[in-house]
């Protein structure tokens, strides 16, 4: 029985490359391709969530530029059988990018994926993320 409600913020982030920002992150005995981000806190606003998470996992201080994409469609978790997911995407830039150190050590490490590739995220939400981004900028 679902009785808990997760909310997660996730950031985009693509190169002068046309390379999306992923995450290698081992979570709950799984390895998983996902897009920087995390939970929300008590107190928390989704923007203040996303500038925590990127100087806690990634040491890098972020600027948010537009709301990208919430998720429309129910979706329990993957990890948890009593919660139900709710993601928002924001685009962001990146104001400090040389100085990126890998502090949480769940994350493996950074990674680029090419627009032009076929869809490698795992995660249904971030699945459907890609293809927007894919649509808009290609």
């Amino acid at each position: 029985m679902i009785d808990k409600i997760n909310i997660r913020v996730y950031a985009i982030y693509v190169n002068e490359n046309q390379e999306l920002m992923a995450l290698d992150e081992g979570y709950a005995g799984k390895k998983l391709v996902k897009l920087p981000g995390g939970g929300l806190e008590f107190g928390e606003g989704t923007l203040e969530c996303l500038h925590r998470e990127f100087a806690e996992e990634l040491n890098l201080k972020i600027e948010v530029l537009e709301h990208f994409y919430t998720q429309e469609e129910f979706l329990a978790s993957m990890f948890r059988e009593n919660e139900q997911l709710l993601t928002i995407y924001y685009t962001v830039n990146i104001l400090n990018f040389d100085e990126l150190r890998i502090l949480d050590e769940s994350i493996e490490n950074v990674k680029w994926i090419s627009l032009q590739e076929e869809n490698p995220l795992p995660l249904p939400i971030d699945k459907i993320v890609f293809e927007k981004l894919k649509e808009k900028l290609l």
